[in-house]
Order: C-alpha cells, then structure tokens, then sequence
C-alpha cells in the first residue's frame, strides 16, 4: 500500500510516517519512481509505535525496543525489559514531579484566592 492509505489506515499523518521511517522505526520499498510502499501489517506496527510514544516514549527507546518485537530472542526480550524498566522509572519519576508542581500550583491559587478575600 501506499503512504497515504497507511496514514488512513493507522490514524496518523502521512509527515508522521515519514519521520518514523527516517528514525529507523519503519521500512518502505520504493517503486521505481520512489513511491514508497508499504506491506499490509505495517498499520499494525504504526499504532504500536504511537502507543509507545503517547506513552512518553522517545524515538531512541523506541527503536532499542522494537528488536524485542521484530526478532524475539531470550536477549532482546532481557535487554527489553531493562529498558522498559527504565522509562518506568523515569515517568514515575516525572509523575511526582508534576504531583509537586501541582501542589505548589494548588498553593498559589489558595494564597491568591486568600488576598483576593481581602480586597
């Protein structure tokens, strides 16, 4: 299939499709003329790597996580893990961080809300 009929397919833009293919996430063919073409589970492979992404994922972790998908093996589903592990982690991490910047948040609006009263 084409690349429009992917990004029909799959819910993405077609500059989206191209951006994952110059990141290594997705391979084409070309046509003669340099049309790219797709094979019919790559749609498949597309909203994975938007789920991964909407997940807080970089293009980076992305592609060390993909030879676990492509390839599995007892080392790339290890070397999976740890990574998973990692952005885990990392957006647990991130997810206090903005618990914290909310509660300050929270005590601005109190404070204002409190000088606002005196008025």
């Amino acid at each position: 299939m084409r690349i429009g009929e992917l990004a029909s397919r799959a819910g993405v833009s077609v500059r989206s499709l191209r951006y994952y293919e110059e990141q290594g996430l997705l391979t084409s063919t070309r046509s003669s003329s340099g049309q790219r073409h797709y094979t019919d589970d790559q749609s498949e492979r597309v909203m994975f790597i938007q789920r991964l992404y909407a997940a807080g994922l970089s293009s980076h972790t992305i592609m060390e996580l993909l030879p676990c998908v492509d390839s599995p093996s007892h080392d790339n589903s290890d070397a999976a893990l740890e990574r998973m592990a990692q952005e885990r982690n990392r957006l647990s991490r991130h997810i206090t961080d903005l618990a914290s910047t909310r509660d300050a948040l929270d005590g601005l609006i109190a404070a204002a809300r409190a000088y606002r009263e005196l008025l």
